[in-house]
């Protein structure tokens, strides 16, 4: 047709459909002149693309920020995006349709468009730990067909409801497709899911993980073969098919086979420590291009070789480097194009009559039915509870960008027209809608109360076993914390189980993940069972080095005592500073740990000051004491001494030790003279425990606090130490520790007395010099004369004023300090959530001083017990 013809002349913008002519007056620029020269950008192609790039950006965003509160999926705002800006929303006006959207940019758009998403599925694939698939067990091989059977029988059930396709396609290559797009399970969108509510190191979230993993690979299988089944119907030829489907069996051979040791090769040299070269990055890319070709070319669709061939890329930094370099463009800008493509083809309103919308009502219940009671009937077998059966398959049916995909490949292979694929589009965004709030509202984890009374060092028995959480998030963090476990005394009749908690901040997109390490493989490499996703794997990776130090470490540690005594159990933990503290109260809870040790933010210097390592290591420190659900010391190391520094190399030899204690009364001091007495048994350590006792002019204030028959300060946050109840408790403990401790010559008690604050620092500052380690309670909220003024100039609140003031370069010396934070319920008192999976309620304890304290538990995870 000649060029004289407008496409306005011939289609109604938006509205026409794939079969339509169109022809318009070809344009002899890309780029305008200028609009000083009347010449409107958007009737060229450039500045006509930046624009419609803009204002999806723009829409999806908004929508991304409305449904934020919903907690719904960005895949969900991407899709009403396109649904918007498409003949479904603003493109029934003819004029924006024309103007915005013209038939003739729809060529481009949909080029770039399908160019982004062969990246997408290239990420999703990078994200994958496909070696997962070995360590998988019956349970989620079993659940992910049972959850896939039902949906299919529902896409049987109502197929000629929807059926609205070229007459000469099979029923069973379009149930096929239905069935493919109803019953898979959209990984990336669990995941994150699973991430925000709080699942992923509880059972239930590895298991659906798991779940959705066998799902991913039989979704593409299935779609290899209704891909296959589709091209030999359009092309009449009955061997089509086993061809498509022959090839891309060899396709996969070849990438796993060929591509990947030759990508290992050619990365050799960066995978040993150096860095990737602009080069090896391209190479790399530009392997997405070809492999996308190749499948293409055998009729297997290009996305396909792109997610293959991401799969087929070494595990370890370049992972994490190719998602650095390619997440932000791709999310941002190319996946939000996708979608709102796939709303410009879609088109609501031509879907007629009340059969038509009511099959769809019909079908999104029955579908999500469908995947939960296969799910659940297959839970109950495995003895899985009812509720966690449930909540397992209503996770199942989360649907996202995989869904979206399937649908434009079956219209594009016109195995879909156009009403049966935007009732299709509906269905998928409604049914992913619903999964994270019903989940949020109906979960509720299966957890039963039983008293934990071993929360504290206090009450635990001196022959019993002390499980000790440490946490660590350098190297350098090792030899004093070694130090101390040593001197802790571990012996066959109170051996140490201490879990050693490497701490790497999350540098991924997806989710954190815990991973358990076996320090007892003679290669000393990490391994898991439920390492599933790569972004946050690569963290790890990138700090292999490191956690290969710290394992090495504590595994001569073990060695050096043996397992009668000492019992390590290495576990990395990758999660954002923002949440790390729920993984280790988690941990702690999970594993019944009765003391936490974290490295304190700020490490010494050559010179003998303390600079600030990494100011979010103090918010975790700070979030830990106020949720952690057992005692916690936070270790301020100066090296315990250059004398009894230990090596990583020649451990178990701590010659001395010389450690001060200062006592001022109170739960959390009772607490460290507890630690301190498990130290008093170990040969070669001294120790002087310095008790505060109050002078006259101390003793007269302090009885003006006692307001009540109980002796408690009117602020409840506070605890009154002079109080009847606080000095009995005091003094109780003092006589039995000096009991228990008169035959010991290596341990020293000394009173002095004091007034005020000023007297006290003057003390303390008397003892600078002949000690190797400080042990303190946390005296924070305490109420006595004897540190009144030191809080006005405290830096570290998280430390108290007294562990504040020893931690400081004002105090002049290189001894270490362990500030101690009992936890509430001493001895064990109250009663601790235990054995199931994360979340939960708030747990209401008795404190020292009976007022109610609610430690607040949202969210927290529960990890596997498999790190054992």
């Amino acid at each position: 047709m000649g060029g004289n013809y407008t496409e306005a002349s011939l289609v109604s913008g938006m509205n026409a459909t794939d079969d339509a002519i169109v022809c318009y007056f070809p344009t002899s620029k890309i780029t305008t002149s200028s609009v000083l020269f009347e010449d409107n950008p958007l009737d060229y192609s450039l500045p006509l693309f930046v624009f419609q790039l803009t204002l999806v950006v723009g829409v999806t965003r908004l929508f991304v920020f409305i449904l934020k509160p919903f907690r719904q999926p960005r895949a969900i705002a991407e899709i009403l995006g396109g649904l918007l800006l498409g003949p479904s929303g603003l493109g029934q006006n003819d004029t924006f349709a024309l103007k915005v959207f013209p038939l003739r940019s729809m060529l481009v758009l949909e080029g770039l468009a399908n160019i982004g998403l062969i990246y997408i599925l290239f990420l999703v694939g990078l994200e994958m730990d496909i070696s997962a698939i070995k360590h998988i067990g019956r349970k989620a091989l079993f659940i992910a067909i049972a959850g896939m059977l039902l949906p299919f029988g529902v896409s049987a059930t109502f197929s000629s409801i929807f059926r609205n396709h070229a007459p000469e396609m099979s029923q069973a290559v379009y149930i096929l497709f239905l069935g493919i797009a109803l019953s898979v399970t959209a990984f990336p969108v669990l995941a994150r899911i699973i991430a925000e509510l709080k699942l992923f190191n509880t059972d239930l979230g590895r298991l659906a993980l798991s779940t959705a993993l066998v799902n991913d690979v039989c979704t593409w299988i299935f779609l290899i073969l209704a891909i296959a089944l589709a091209g030999s119907n359009n092309s009449n030829s009955s061997l089509a098919s086993i061809w498509v489907v022959l090839s891309s069996i060899a396709f996969v051979a070849l990438c796993y086979y060929v591509v990947r040791p030759a990508i290992e090769w050619f990365l050799r040299d960066a995978l040993d420590g150096e860095s990737f070269s602009d080069l090896q990055i391209t190479m790399v890319l530009t392997g997405v291009m070809i492999s996308s070709f190749i499948t293409d070319a055998i009729g297997a669709h290009a996305i396909f070789g792109a997610y293959v061939y991401g799969l087929c890329i070494p595990s370890g930094p370049i992972r994490l480097a190719l998602i650095e370099r390619l997440e932000d463009f791709v999310s941002g800008l190319l996946l939000p194009l996708f979608c709102a493509n796939s709303g410009l083809r879609t088109n609501i309103t031509v879907i007629h009559g009340l059969t038509k919308w009511a099959g769809c009502l019909v079908v999104i219940p029955l579908a999500c039915a469908g995947k939960v009671l296969g799910t659940l009937l297959i839970s109950l077998f495995f003895q899985i509870p009812a509720r966690d059966g449930i909540t397992l398959g209503l996770l199942m049916n989360t649907k996202g960008l995989i869904e979206i995909i399937v649908l434009n490949v079956a219209k594009d292979l016109k195995v879909m027209g156009d009403e049966s694929f935007a009732m299709m589009v509906v269905i998928i965004v409604v049914m992913t809608a619903l999964v994270a709030p019903i989940v949020t509202a109906t979960y509720k984890p299966t957890r039963r109360f039983i008293p934990y009374k071993k929360r504290t060092i206090q009450g635990i028995r001196l022959n019993a076993e002390r499980k000790l959480l440490v946490c660590l998030h350098h190297p350098s963090n090792v030899p004093t914390i070694i130090n101390l476990l040593e001197a802790s005394n571990p012996t066959p009749t109170s051996p140490l189980c201490v879990y050693a908690l490497h701490l790497v901040e999350l540098t991924g997109r997806v989710s954190a993940m815990l991973i358990v390490h076996n320090h007892r493989k003679s290669d000393h490499h990490h391994h898991s069972h439920h390492r599933r996703i790569c972004s946050a794997g690569d963290a790890a990776n990138g700090a292999q080095a490191q956690s290969d130090n710290i394992i090495g470490s504590f595994a001569n540690f073990e060695t050096n005592y043996g397992v009668d005594s000492v019992s390590v159990h290495p576990l990395t933990a990758v999660s954002p500073y923002s949440t790390m503290h729920q993984d280790i109260c988690a941990l702690a809870e999970d594993k019944r740990a009765c003391f936490i040790i974290v490295p304190f933010h700020k490490q010494m210097t050559v010179d003998g000051g303390m600079e600030n390592t990494n100011p979010a290591f103090q918010i975790v420190n700070q979030k830990l004491l106020l949720h952690s659900p057992c005692s916690i010391g936070i270790l301020v190391d100066r090296g315990l001494h250059v004398s009894s520094r230990v090596s990583s190399t020649n451990l178990g030899i701590l010659s001395s030790l010389n450690v001060a204690v200062l006592f001022f009364g109170g739960p959390h001091d009772r607490e460290a003279l507890a630690y301190a007495r498990r130290m008093a048994d170990r040969a070669g350590i001294s120790i002087t425990v310095t008790r505060f006792i109050p002078g006259e002019d101390a003793t007269m204030e302090a009885s003006q606090l006692q307001d009540d028959e109980h002796g408690e300060n009117n602020n409840e946050d506070e605890l009154n130490i002079y109080s009847e109840k606080e000095k009995a408790r005091n003094e109780e403990y003092i006589r039995d520790f000096r009991k228990k401790t008169s035959g010991f010559e290596s341990v020293i008690f000394v009173e002095k007395v004091v007034n005020n604050g000023e007297e006290t620092i003057g003390a303390i500052g008397g003892m600078r010099n002949g000690f190797d380690l400080f042990i303190v309670g946390r005296d924070q909220g305490v109420v006595s004369p004897l540190i009144d003024g030191i809080t006005d100039w405290s830096e570290c609140p998280e430390l108290g004023a007294i562990g504040d003031f020893l931690a400081s370069t004002d105090f002049g010396t290189t001894a270490s300090v362990l500030v101690i934070q009992q936890c509430a319920g001493e001895g064990g008192e109250d009663m601790m959530r235990v054995d199931g999976g994360g979340g939960g309620d708030g747990v209401e304890s008795e404190s020292n001083n009976n007022n109610k304290i609610t430690m607040n538990n949202s969210g927290r995870h529960t990890l596997s017990s498999s790190a054992n």
